[in-house]
């Protein structure tokens, strides 16, 4: 007869339990820390004509794993037909078709942008706190850019959340995200203590690693 699961746990090493969780998760399960993620929180920090403006953060929230060069690229797809205007500290990787537009370009028309940091020695005018650092985020710490968004909503009850959150970081495919959440707008303190104000919307993505999800890639398959 084979032992039951109460027997299991008695006998059974540290090492091999490890590695019996590990097989038996669910595919965003990381065994080494399986708490960890890495938690995207976009803040609308202004309205504008014809959209807003947002500062989007990732933090990582990972004890033993840090995001490598050549980085990340952050993607998403947009719920209607919103276009990105302009981006500090990031730039996306295609500007797509912006041919309906007449004097002022897009930086960005595509319906699924992909997004990457800026590099280090980036110009100051180009900067937000926390960017420009080539992708890299090590544990516990964040990455950051701003990003102008048009043909959007204008207030919380207009404006619509991107879908389909993905994020790409060096080596095998290993991060699944979930769907995007609004959450309690963030409060924002000045640097004298003095004065708090808060972003106009935020919602938050989390994406976790998967071992598993990893292995599957065959060797030599970016």
């Amino acid at each position: 007869m084979g032992l039951s699961f109460r027997s299991l746990l008695r006998v059974t090493t540290p090492t091999v339990l490890l590695l019996f969780f590990s097989f038996t998760s669910t595919e965003a399960y990381d065994a080494l820390d399986p708490n960890g993620n890495i938690t995207i929180k976009w803040d609308v920090i202004s309205w504008t004509p014809d959209g807003y403006v947002a500062v989007v953060t990732m933090f990582n929230f990972q004890r033993y794993r840090h995001i490598a060069a050549p980085g990340w690229t952050l993607g998403w797809t947009w719920a209607k037909k919103e276009v990105i205007w302009s981006m500090m500290g990031a730039q996306t990787t295609e500007q797509g078709d912006c041919s309906r537009y007449k004097g002022n370009i897009p930086h960005c028309c595509k319906k699924d942008p992909m997004v990457v940091d800026l590099l280090p020695g980036t110009p100051y005018n180009q900067q937000i706190a926390n960017c420009c650092k080539g992708g890299v985020i090590n544990s516990w710490d964040a990455s950051s850019f701003q990003i102008s968004v048009g043909a959007a909503g204008t207030t919380d009850k207009t404006v619509r959340v991107p879908k389909n959150f993905t994020l790409e970081a060096p080596g095998p495919p290993g991060y699944t995200c979930g769907p995007a959440k609004i959450v309690k707008p963030t409060k924002f303190v000045t640097s004298d203590g003095r004065r708090t104000t808060r972003a106009m919307m935020t919602w938050k993505v989390t994406c976790k690693y998967s071992q598993s999800l990893a292995q599957k890639t065959p060797p030599g398959c970016p």
